[in-house]
């Protein structure tokens, strides 16, 4: 097995070997892969973080040992920032809230062999009480972040990539998709006894899973919908005050931490 580590801010990750293909989730900063099949100009790869699976450019792959990959989960520290600058020999570039920052000291990190040197602010999730202020704090960093089909970043994030990020930085894992996330956690019977969190979802009219929010207090909640947005959660499911009507059907709630 071989196994590689992303250097780059975000790398998108595709369900076929081609530009042309959907982009079905993203690899940010420090995020290591395995290698399941090379090719001079594709490469299959498997996240580590979460399983899943699909293809990148060979070309921003920056190989690296299972032990340097398994650092990710064991260090617990990530970029705080909504945007930050990572220095190397590659040059200076800038990476984004939710970074891995593998191996971590005195501002210096490593991937693989190669140091870079970190400005900005580390979160070190191992360190963080998961009180509703901090939750809730950290997922308002998000807020207004335009929505992307299969984005994991700031710049742009899908309803389960942000509920995933949200999860990382507070130490816990989360799937990729959220007909996935909805098997993970502890049924909540009632809106009314959701905390601050919490996971809600939504389906279709056919029963699918088809969306996934955070719970806020005071019946909010916090969703990547057009853009990362507060609103109103009820039995019903949320409720656009703008729009003056209810933009998704709601399911049931999961707790998980």
């Amino acid at each position: 097995m071989s196994f590689g580590i992303c250097p780059l801010a975000v790398v998108p990750v595709r369900i076929e070997p081609s530009d042309k293909s959907e982009m079905v989730t993203q690899l940010l900063f420090g995020e290591g892969f395995e290698i399941l099949d090379a090719q001079p100009k594709w490469t299959k790869v498997q996240l580590h973080w979460d399983g899943y699976m699909g293809w990148i450019d060979s070309n921003t792959i920056h190989t690296a040992s299972f032990s340097d990959i398994d650092e990710e989960e064991k260090n617990f520290f990530y970029c705080n920032d909504i945007s930050a600058i990572v220095n190397s020999s590659f040059g200076k570039q800038v990476i984004t809230l939710g970074s891995s920052l593998p191996q971590l000291k005195k501002n210096k990190l490593k991937l693989g062999a190669e140091e870079f040197s970190f400005e900005g602010t580390a979160l070190n999730s191992s360190a963080i009480e998961h009180t509703e202020i901090s939750i809730e704090e950290l997922a308002k960093k998000y807020l207004n972040a335009p929505y992307l089909w299969g984005g994991r970043s700031i710049w742009g994030i899908d309803c389960s990539g942000f509920t995933q990020l949200v999860y990382k930085m507070l130490g816990e894992k989360l799937r990729r998709d959220a007909y996935q996330q909805a098997d993970q956690g502890m049924l909540v019977n009632f809106v009314d006894e959701a905390h601050t969190g919490d996971l809600a979802f939504f389906n279709n009219e056919d029963g699918k899973i088809i969306h996934v929010g955070m719970v806020l207090s005071k019946n909010r909640i916090i969703h990547a919908s057009g853009r990362v947005r507060i609103d109103v959660l009820d039995h019903y499911g949320i409720y656009n005050q703008q729009k003056k009507s209810y933009s998704h059907q709601l399911r049931f709630i999961k707790r998980i931490l």
